[in-house]
Order: C-alpha cells, then sequence, then structure tokens
C-alpha cells in the first residue's frame, strides 16, 4: 500500500535550525504522506541498520491512546530504573518532543547533527520528512545505551516508516476506529488491518476491547503471521476497584493474566479510557518477559502526557473568572469524541463549554457529535499559528450552527468572561493536536516535563 498527500515544506509544523534542515530534506520528496518502506530501509542500510542495535522494542500502533499508552509504559519503566528511549509524534510545540532519549529529550544540538549526518548519507536520494526523523530516532536511539526502547507508529502500521522494526519484544494495537481513511481505508476492517500489519512471527500483540469487526481482523492477522494475541477480556484483565459509592473514585485496578493477579494504583491520566490503557502497558510489559519489579507499578501514578485531558493553570487560564477551569485535550477523531463524551458526562455538576479547533482533513461532524450534548456552549476556533485548520465556518456547520464563531481561544474566554454567570464553570479546548500546541504555548508550557 502507498498513498501520498502533496504537501508545501512543512515550516508550520518545525522552526529553528531543525526545521532548516526538515526543510531542506522536504524538498527531495515533498509529500506530506507517503506510506511504503522502501526508502527508509535504504538509508537504514547506508547508516548501518541502527534499527537493528536498540534494546527490547514494544511498537505501539493504533488510532486512539497510543501516546497515552507509551507514557504510562515509560513511567512504569523510568519507575524499574531503566533507562527507557521513546519515538512519538507529532510533538506539540517543538521537534525535539519526538525523541526522549533515556529519559530526557534530546537536544536541539545534537538532533541537527544527528539530521545533517542523515543528510549527508542520503545524498540527495528521495525520501520523506518523516522518514528522515524515523532515522534519527533510531540512530540516536541506538548510540544511548537504555533498557527499553517504545516506539509509537506514525500512521497506520503495515506501511508505516516504524514497521522496519524486524524483532520487537512485543506490539499493541489500540483502540481502533475511523480515522485518516484516505489512506488506511473506508471502513473498520480495512484499518483495523492496516494496524495489525506490525504483528511479527512470535511476537506477542497485545490490544484491549474492539469493536466485533477489528477483533476478527487482528484475530486473522496475527494468526496469518504467527503472532500470539493477547485481548482484554480474554487473555488479560483490568477493571477499577469497587468504589464505596458512586460518587468516590476507584482506590485502584485489578489486573489478571495468565502469570497471576496485580494490585495496580490508578493512572495519573484523567479518563475512564485510561484503565485500558494501562492494561495494554503492564501486558506488553509482562508478555515481553522483561523483569519489571513490584515497585515499579507505581509508575503508573506518576504517569504524565500533554494535551490529553490536561488542566492548565498559567496564562490561558488567566483569562477565566476565579473558580473556573480551563482543560485540553487533542483528540480529534469520532473514537476520541465518544470518549471525551465519557468524561463531560461526569462533569455534570458544573457547565461546560467547548473551544473546538479542528485540522482540516478530520471528520468535524463525527467528532462533534457526541460531545454536543454535553456542551452549554461551543465555540469554532481557528488560530493564526494552528498548522492546516479548518475553518470556522465548517465548525459551525458540523455543529449544526449550534457553534460560535471565536475565532481565537483569546477571544473566546474573554467572551466566556463577559457571558458568565456567577456559579464556576468548565472550559474544554478540544479537537486538535496542533490547537492543543497553540493552546499550550499560549499557557506558557514548556516541553521537557
Amino acid at each position: 500500500m502507498s498513498s501520498s498527500v502533496p504537501s508545501a515544506p512543512p515550516t508550520t509544523e518545525f522552526s529553528g535550525r531543525t526545521g532548516e534542515v526538515l526543510e531542506r530534506l522536504n524538498r527531495l520528496y515533498p509529500a506530506l504522506i507517503d506510506l511504503s518502506l522502501g526508502r527508509l530501509e535504504t538509508l537504514l542500510g547506508k547508516l548501518g541498520h541502527p534499527e537493528d542495535a536498540l534494546p527490547p522494542v514494544i511498537h505501539v500502533a493504533g488510532t486512539n491512546g497510543k501516546g497515552s499508552t507509551c507514557a504510562t509504559l515509560r513511567a512504569i519503566g523510568e519507575a524499574a530504573g531503566w533507562r527507557v528511549h521513546v519515538m512519538t509524534s507529532p510533538h506539540l510545540v517543538d521537534v525535539t518532543e519526538r525523541f526522549r532519549i533515556a529519559g530526557k529529550l534530546v537536544s536541539e544540538a545534537e538532533l541537527v547533527a544527528t539530521l545533517e549526518e542523515i543528510e549527508r548519507v542520503n545524498a540527495g536520494a528521495p525520501i520523506t520528512v518523516f522518514e528522515v526523523l524515523t532515522a534519527a530516532g533510531f540512530l540516536l536511539f541506538a548510540r544511548h545505551p537504555a533498557e527499553l526502547a517504545i516506539i509509537e507508529v506514525g500512521l497506520g502500521g503495515r506501511c508505516d516508516a516504524t514497521n522496519v522494526l524486524k524483532h520487537p519484544a512485543a506490539c499493541i494495537v489500540t483502540s481502533v476506529s475511523m480515522d485518516h481513511e484516505a489512506f488506511l481505508g473506508n471502513t473498520l476492517q480495512a484499518i483495523a488491518a492496516e494496524k495489525a500489519g506490525i504483528f511479527k512471527p512470535g511476537v506477542p500483540a497485545i490490544t484491549g476491547a474492539q469493536p466485533d469487526a477489528v477483533m476478527q481482523v487482528l484475530n486473522a492477522e496475527a494468526q496469518k503471521v504467527g503472532a500470539t494475541l493477547l485481548r482484554r477480556g480474554h487473555e488479560w484483565q483490568i477493571e477499577p476497584v469497587a468504589s464505596e459509592t458512586p460518587q468516590t473514585p476507584s482506590s485502584g485496578l485489578i489486573f489478571t493474566d495468565s502469570k497471576g493477579t496485580l494490585q495496580l494504583p490508578v493512572s495519573a491520566l484523567p479518563g475512564q479510557w485510561q484503565t485500558e490503557n494501562v492494561g495494554l502497558a503492564v501486558e506488553a510489559l509482562r508478555a515481553a518477559g522483561l523483569a519489571v519489579p513490584d515497585a515499579a507499578w507505581q509508575g503508573i501514578s506518576r504517569v504524565s502526557w500533554p494535551a490529553r485531558m490536561q488542566r492548565l493553570h498559567g496564562a490561558l487560564a488567566a483569562h477565566l473568572p476565579d473558580g473556573w477551569e480551563l482543560w485540553l485535550d487533542g483528540g480529534h477523531n469520532p473514537g476520541a469524541g465518544h470518549a471525551l463524551a465519557n468524561t463531560l458526562r461526569s462533569w455534570a455538576d458544573r457547565s461546560v463549554h467547548l473551544l473546538v479547533g479542528m485540522k482540516q482533513t478530520k471528520d468535524a461532524s463525527g467528532f462533534l457529535s457526541p460531545v454536543l450534548p454535553y456542551a452549554t456552549t461551543i465555540w469554532a476556533i481557528q488560530e493564526p499559528k494552528q498548522h492546516l485548520a479548518l475553518p470556522v465556518e465548517a465548525i459551525v456547520a458540523a455543529s449544526d450552527g449550534k457553534a460560535h464563531v471565536g475565532p481565537t481561544l483569546v477571544q473566546a474566554l474573554e467572551s466566556l468572561k463577559v457571558q458568565s454567570a456567577a456559579k464556576p464553570a468548565r472550559v474544554l479546548i478540544c479537537g486538535s493536536l496542533y490547537l492543543a500546541g497553540v493552546a499550550l504555548t499560549q499557557d506558557g508550557w514548556q516541553p521537557g516535563a
């Protein structure tokens, strides 16, 4: 499968010295997305195959929950005292966020030097920016000792650049739903088959609760390549410890698989769906045969992952009246909309105001439909620095005319302040990771936490 979309050089996504190198490289093959493996395999061969010199790798695909699962894996690994490499995408504010080397974000200087080395070795051959970034991650990780590497798929799985990995310790497929249909197919079965493309012979493959159509495909693909599929509700289970009252949050989680039962803390990340992401991470580590000390599971209570139901307290939040809460979530597809709706349902004690900005290629109606019933007001946002922002008129139309025009975050927040009643409310910025990056910048957030 190969699919591409032409794009101008990504000057709105990358900046600084790193952006200069990536813009030069982008001219060699000006496609935003081109799903194939051949170009990167050739480049990695010239670099000495750094992808074969990594510590044990957990490879993570899926539609929603990939980043949170990677963050949970990292938190457990670091609580075990391990040096952990992590490669994720996209970044929110700075491209260095994509590469965490043995616990610390790569420095701009080291990343630029690595990209310039790749540029020299590539010698003008056609290559995409994501392929170059993937090669950079492998090169950086191969040169720094670590006990674990966590690699997030960029798009799909089967033909994603990260799928040059031949022998991961475990593979994960998180929640699968409709997204990126132009590249992955317009049915759940087609998308699931692309995600399952990361399965490898003899490598444990872990997945959570999935629609029947998805699970059937994952089962078939696992059997086809000789991977053992470990499914929530079958080979492993995870559930919250029963609370004393419906209003009392759970005090922990109970996880069970063939190796026994664990009592785990609740994830530090808000949202009911994080229970499954914890289970995916725990089962992957156990299935991979990694010796996780009992104390390391406490890392779950310290997981940090920006723009995933994150409370903001900085300069942007200061535009709201005292007592109001400002939250941020980068979910941007129908599956994320349904997950957010579950959280908004639990926010019934206050009115909720949504500030929504989306990428041009996303299903705005599909994202908004589940969350609209819980919104007191909705505001259409199109920030000047928001990459490929959907026009506010399209968001208003997707909301059946219910949305007000922001059009910026600050203007919408100021409008809410003017219209506010005495009772405190909650405001959620959502719909796009690119908008999330803008919001974090305006709030004063710095990468590296």
